[in-house]
């Protein structure tokens, strides 16, 4: 989350939401691996997340939910134009994003 902060300290907010993604998504990737359940695309790993985990009750809803809208935000931010972040919306995700990381890790610790 290092690159994050820094990111928005310099009010790169694509930027910063698009690293605050990646730390989601490495996170994920991290818990699928443990679990040897495979995706070879992003959509893939959103995809298994909400099945195994969200739809399971192992991960919350609000959880599910925040990945969705990172993975969207990041690639809208990436990739379509004139799609700004604003530190209004940066304040708002960066904690939820720090509680995501935590609760997959608390989910890689089990078994």
């Amino acid at each position: 989350m290092i690159e994050v902060e820094a990111m928005a300290d310099i009010a790169h907010y694509n930027a910063a939401f698009n690293r605050m993604y990646y730390a989601c998504y490495y996170a994920t990737v991290a818990l699928l691996l443990k679990h040897k359940i495979s995706a070879s695309t992003h959509s893939g790993v959103k995809t298994m997340l909400s099945l195994h985990f969200v739809s399971t009750g192992k991960l919350s809803t609000d959880d599910g939910k925040l990945f969705i809208s990172l993975f969207e935000t990041r690639h809208s931010g990436d990739y379509d134009d004139f799609v700004y972040c604003d530190r209004e919306l940066y304040d708002e995700y960066l904690p939820k994003a720090r509680k995501f990381i935590e609760d997959i890790k608390d989910l890689i610790k089990q078994d």
